[in-house]
Formats: C-alpha cells, sequence, structure tokens
C-alpha cells in the first residue's frame, strides 16, 4: 500500500511539473521575452530578405559606380560608359536566368524608333528589368524608365540612377525622352500594383492614361508587354486593408515579400500604332486590354507555384 501510494504520489508529482513548465512555455511573457530578444531580428531578416538581397545589389553598384566615375566623363551619356553599364546589365540578365529561366518572346515586336513598353508591375520588376539588360546587352540600346519617387530619395542612388536611365515621372521629360528616338518603359499600376495585385493578375491601374497622353502627344507606337508567373516568383504577406490604408497616407509602403525559382516568360506584343483620331482614355483602355490578352493567353489563372517551379523543366523557347 505504502509503496502504491508512493508511486500515485510520484505520478501526481510528475504530472504537477510538467503542467507547470507548460504553463511556463506557453505564457504570453515568456514568449515575448524570447521572441523578441532572439527570434525577432531573424524573423525580421526571413520576411524581408528579398528587399534586403534588392537593395544590397543597388548599393554594390552604387558603390562601384563611384569608383569607377573617377576615370569617366561627367556627362553619363558618353558612350565610356557604356563599359559599366555592360557590367551592370551582364549581370543582371544573368541573375534573371539562374534564378527565373528568364526569356523574352517577341522582342522583335519593339521598334527601331522611339516607343512606350507598357507592362504589368509584380511584386518586384525583376523581369523589367532583366528586359532592359537583354536589350542592351544585344543591341546597345538603352531602354529609359519611370519609376518610384522613393527611389530618388534614398541616399547614394542619384548617379546609378543617371547610368541606367532612370527617371521620375513628368509628362515633359518622357516627351524628351522619346523625341531623342528611345524606348520608355512605364508601368501604370506602378507600386500599387506591385503591392496589391496578387495571383490572378488583375490590373489596378484607376485612372491613369498619363502614358496614353504622352504617346499620342509624342505620335510613338506603344508596346504591351507581361510576364508569365512573375505573382509566383514573389508573393507579398500582409495585404489587407490596413495596409491598404497605410499605403494610401505615405504612397508606398514595403510588405514581405517570399519567392521561389519559378519559370519567367515575358511576351512582348505586336504594337499599338499611333492613331491621331484616338483619344488618350481610348488608347488606355486599347493598352489594358492589349496586356490582358497576353495574360489571358499565356497565364493560366490563378496562378499555381508548383506549376510555375515545373516550368522550369520546359523545353525553352528559341531566345530573341
Amino acid at each position: 500500500m505504502a509503496a502504491a501510494a508512493i508511486s500515485n504520489t510520484s505520478e501526481e508529482e510528475t504530472l504537477t511539473l510538467f503542467s507547470h513548465m507548460l504553463k511556463n512555455w506557453i505564457n504570453f511573457d515568456y514568449l515575448e521575452e524570447h521572441l523578441s530578444y532572439k527570434w525577432l531580428p531573424m524573423l525580421f531578416i526571413l520576411l524581408y530578405a528579398n528587399w534586403l538581397i534588392t537593395f544590397l545589389i543597388l548599393y554594390v553598384f552604387a558603390l562601384l559606380l563611384n569608383i569607377w566615375k573617377k576615370n569617366l566623363p561627367e556627362d553619363t551619356s558618353d558612350k565610356l560608359w557604356d563599359v559599366p553599364r555592360q557590367r551592370i546589365a551582364y549581370f543582371i540578365d544573368k541573375l534573371g536566368w539562374i534564378m527565373h529561366g528568364h526569356e523574352v518572346i517577341g522582342m522583335e515586336n519593339l521598334p527601331e524608333g522611339p516607343g512606350i513598353i507598357i507592362y504589368y508591375h509584380g511584386a518586384l520588376i525583376t523581369d523589367y528589368a532583366s528586359l532592359v539588360a537583354k536589350m542592351f546587352l544585344k543591341k546597345g540600346r538603352i531602354i529609359h524608365s519611370i519609376v518610384h519617387r522613393h527611389l530618388f530619395r534614398m541616399p547614394g542612388t542619384h548617379l546609378i540612377a543617371k547610368v541606367i536611365c532612370c527617371k521620375k515621372s513628368n509628362r515633359d521629360e518622357c516627351m524628351k525622352i522619346l523625341r531623342e528616338g528611345h524606348l520608355l518603359g512605364i508601368a501604370p499600376g506602378g507600386n500599387r500594383e506591385g503591392t496589391f495585385s496578387d495571383e490572378y493578375y488583375n490590373l489596378l491601374w484607376g485612372n491613369h492614361i498619363g502614358f496614353a497622353e504622352v504617346a499620342l502627344g509624342a505620335k510613338v507606337p506603344i508596346i504591351p508587354m507581361f510576364t508569365e508567373n512573375l505573382r509566383e516568383g514573389y508573393r507579398i504577406i500582409g495585404k489587407m486593408w490596413l495596409t491598404k490604408w497605410l499605403y494610401d497616407k505615405t504612397g508606398g509602403l514595403l510588405l514581405p515579400i517570399y519567392g521561389f525559382p519559378v519559370k519567367f516568360r515575358t511576351y512582348i506584343g505586336e504594337p499599338i500604332p499611333y492613331d491621331p483620331n484616338t483619344t488618350a482614355t481610348e488608347l488606355a483602355q486599347k493598352t489594358k486590354a492589349a496586356i490582358e490578352n497576353l495574360r489571358d493567353k499565356h497565364q493560366k489563372r490563378p496562378g499555381n507555384i508548383l506549376r510555375a517551379l515545373l516550368g522550369r523543366f520546359e523545353k525553352s523557347h528559341k531566345q530573341n
């Protein structure tokens, strides 16, 4: 009897001890102490790894350009600057191939003269950057790009923005670029589309028709562009009413991104020619329909990450 009582007491003490330990483990203060001081910094790094890598690449090139400029003319449009431009383009092109097996189909649709490339904005625009790199490496042409104003607020990025021809959204500047015979890349949905669109690939342009007004003013064609599996390559965490409210208040928001090395295929559609009888609103709608046609033809919706990963093993299109 005594032995049985001792055994029962021992089991009860063990259960009591286990219960006490379990309560300690799930206690909020305990979790807060350990997560705050040990795991939260690592969690932040993991969640923002894609952004951190993007900024790291940007600043590495910014540093290198500031070293190279000592032996180069001040005018970044000088041909001598083509050497660092080639090195940047080569890196971006190879990175696009390694990460996503990136291909461009329809590059012959890009005109020899001026034109506006209108594209769907993903969570990251690695597809567009890779197109710009390919165009420079293959044809020596620089595609000028309209980028978010926040890029110019980042310290130390002004030189690299000049070298790779990134501009703020400005009608007069866009007209000047086109009249000089250059190609110009614009994403009408901008960072809002990049942040809040999803695997259904809906275009979030709102009432943006400025690009159409510029195209009509400069009398140039519009070239639609869409990249298959772009949303499966990079997806955003935290899309909700609160983040939309914060975005509207701040004009920009960096939400966590996770990604996969899925297959990217960029499709460049046939140019929409200049038509003096078309209004800016009609041209914007026609451009939107052209991109949606490319999307519906080449992208299964909703996008699927596994299917996009398997695309890496499919036969490649003939490179353009």
